[in-house]
């Protein structure tokens, strides 16, 4: 365990946007807390805005619970298709599902510093939202262009903070952080082209039909008929083969290019003290039933960090 001062406030972290590879921010952060570092400062930015305020309102447990609970039949429960607001999803759903842990807090009240980073739709300009709704401040910062709606915020639309700042090391010493720990789950995804073979549902051979009433025949012939819509529906959200890239494979495959471009830059310009970069190049753009493989792989971020953890803490 690192020896650190009771204050931890000098300390801030960073943390990344990465759709579902963001549940790694988990593990980053138990991992740092085992070492006896809790962040004094979060900023997050999309996904990483969400779990940052768990942090902050000091329900990370509670959320690793919930995401490692999460099948994709759930994750389908919380899909609310709205072509007409802006969005494939409304994201209501899933909103209405955080409130009952984030709804009713304003982030002055918070025991952590805690900012999140959201992105003007009409200006384009990156907007630090340190006041105000939790809630509302994460529901801009996770509304994914083209996936979630924008969210209306006075006389702004916000969408997704990773088009304009996919790792808020800026926003940490803004808000006086002297040393900055940044988690980039970008590193690496560019190239990845996702195998969606995981996504298709096996439907129960026919021949198993021979022994069933005429009843239990029936209603599993409308099961089969429903579940085969469905995975056509699926084949053209998620892409049919590996060589026929489905919406979704389009655009996590541009919005990765994007965003790590956009953090190589940024972090060019402002580099943190310690980087941290979870290996998660083969989770996809909706795997958020994946969260044990990203927590275990945030742990192994910070334990392969380790040395230089210890070196540049010391110095507080």
């Amino acid at each position: 365990m690192i020896k650190l001062p009771e204050d931890n406030s000098k300390i801030g972290i960073a943390l990344g946007s990465g759709s579902s590879r963001g549940w790694a921010h988990i593990g980053v952060l138990q991992a740092l807390a085992d070492m006896g570092v809790q962040p004094g400062i979060v900023a997050g930015s999309s996904i990483g805005a969400l779990v940052g305020a768990a942090y902050a309102s000091k329900q990370l447990d509670e959320m690793e619970n919930w995401v490692s609970s999460l099948s994709w039949k759930d994750l389908l429960g919380f899909m609310d298709f709205s072509l007409l607001e802006g969005g494939i999803l409304g994201g209501e759903k899933i909103i209405n599902f955080l409130g009952q842990c984030l709804g009713g807090i304003d982030i002055e009240s918070l025991p952590v510093l805690f900012a999140a980073v959201a992105t003007d739709l009409n200006s384009g300009r990156e907007v630090w939202l340190r006041k105000g709704d939790l809630l509302e401040s994460v529901h801009a910062s996770i509304a994914l262009p083209g996936l979630f709606a924008p969210v209306r915020r006075a006389e702004q639309w916000l969408v997704d903070g990773g088009l304009v700042d996919p790792v808020p090391v800026s926003l940490c010493r803004a808000m006086g952080a002297e040393i900055v720990i940044a988690v980039n789950l970008n590193g690496g995804i560019a190239s990845r082209h996702a195998d969606n073979n995981n996504f298709t549902s096996k439907t129960k051979p026919a021949e198993t039909t021979k022994d069933m009433t005429p009843w239990t025949r029936f209603s599993y012939q409308i099961s089969t008929s429903l579940n085969e819509q469905k995975e056509f529906v699926l084949k053209k959200l998620l892409g049919e083969s590996r060589d026929t890239p489905g919406i979704f494979d389009v655009m996590s495959s541009a919005i990765n290019i994007m965003q790590d471009r956009i953090t190589r830059s940024r972090m060019a310009g402002d580099p943190p003290d310690i980087l941290l970069t979870p290996h998660l190049e083969e989770i996809g753009l909706l795997e958020f039933d994946q969260a044990a493989v990203t927590i275990a792989e945030g742990r192994a971020s910070v334990e392969r960090m380790l040395p230089l953890l210890e070196h540049v803490l010391k110095k507080l």
